[in-house]
């Protein structure tokens, strides 16, 4: 029985023949898209546990594809571009996308990325636990922000939620929980995910992003979640806790 079933989404011909045989190899199950509608095909043949898609494809921009693709899968997408630009890569992930992987790349990167994003669709749909026993702590309060620990959301004072994934909402709790501290992608990485560190991994990178937006956070002078280069990410705002 396969690993896992991986659409790759490319319309490079020799790539598709070497990343196939590299990931059946592996133990996966690999099938093909050369464009945009095939994809759209095979999405709706049957299940996919990982799509590979490249974003430059011959009937369609490989962005505007990643809305299509919610539309009818939850399968984690790694985009995998020749393009290296970074804000190519944060629109990618802001839109949805799991991961990033710059052509060119060696196969078992691609293969650790796979690994990673599993493991980690794996975890946010068996993780329904309640919040940390032995804190009494419900409620932390920032700039008008409620974060609660009892529901697993954030709010904001108008009690909107901001509709943070499980994953979000505890990468959040450990920052809010530890501010002014600087907390190592290590230490997220173990606190969030109870696992070992996969330097592959950009779960951290990729939450924080996204958590970013839905906090209205701007990138280059961040109010709540700062960036240590090298080091990890730190939440620099004032807080308040509620028992």
């Amino acid at each position: 029985m396969p690993k896992a079933t991986v659409l790759s989404v490319d319309d490079d011909e020799n790539l598709q023949v070497v990343v196939g045989q590299y990931l059946e190899d592996d133990g996966y199950r690999v099938l093909k898209a050369m464009n945009g509608k095939d994809m759209e095909q095979r999405l709706l043949a049957g299940t996919t546990d990982v799509i590979l898609l490249d974003l430059m494809l011959p009937d369609s921009e490989g962005l505007s594809l990643i809305g299509k693709i919610r539309e009818t899968s939850n399968a984690p997408i790694i985009i995998v571009s020749g393009k290296s630009d970074t804000t190519e890569k944060i629109i990618g992930l802001e839109m949805g996308a799991d991961d990033y992987i710059t052509k060119p790349f060696e196969m078992r990167e691609l293969s650790a990325r796979i690994k990673a994003v599993l493991r980690r669709a794996n975890n946010d749909s068996n993780d329904t636990a309640p919040a940390a026993a032995g804190n009494d702590v419900q409620k932390i309060m920032f700039s008008g922000w409620t974060l609660d620990r009892t529901q697993y959301q954030l709010f904001d004072k108008k009690g909107k939620s901001a509709d943070l994934t499980t994953g979000e909402f505890k990468l959040l709790e450990a920052l809010v929980m530890a501010p002014n501290r600087v907390l190592t992608r290590e230490q997220l990485f173990e606190i969030t995910r109870k696992g070992e560190f996969d330097a592959y991994d950009r779960a951290i990178d990729i939450q924080v992003g996204r958590i970013r937006k839905k906090l209205g956070d701007e990138l280059k002078s961040p109010r709540y979640i700062k960036t240590v280069r090298g080091v990890g990410y730190m939440f620099c705002d004032k807080t308040e806790n509620v028992k």
